[in-house]
């Protein structure tokens, strides 16, 4: 089953990246991973840094991929975030976002969180 999970996940960050190409997005990295955590996609959006993390599930039940989007996993994404922004120095600024997949419907939440834990998600 964790294999499984596994390749479905790899397959959903690969259908987030062709999405975020179409939409202007410069890949930087995939699967960045610190000790504190592991960032989906780091890409660049004009002048601004996007951390972006990938959620997908096959239905919209509790909640669908948004909801997976927990407190606990937003905090891990900011302090690995922290960590990748202390690595390359980058002086861009940061914005969160989040690319949700319902099967075949993506949905790209800009600025879906900040730092100081307000999410524009309703959660």
């Amino acid at each position: 089953m964790r294999q499984e999970t596994k390749r479905l996940g790899q397959q959903a960050e690969d259908l987030a990246c062709r999405f975020l190409r179409q939409r202007g997005y410069q890949i930087i990295e995939r699967n960045w991973r610190s000790p504190f955590g592991e960032l989906d996609i780091v890409a660049r959006d004009g002048s601004t840094l996007a951390i972006v993390e990938v959620k997908a599930r096959s239905r919209r039940t509790f909640g669908g991929a948004e909801a997976a989007l927990a407190l606990h996993k937003r905090e891990r994404i900011v302090t690995a975030s922290r960590a990748y922004l202390a690595r390359c120095e980058a002086e861009l600024p940061v914005r969160f976002d989040l690319v949700a997949i319902h099967g075949d419907e993506i949905v790209l939440y800009q600025d879906a969180f900040r730092p100081e834990g307000e999410c524009s998600l309703g959660f």
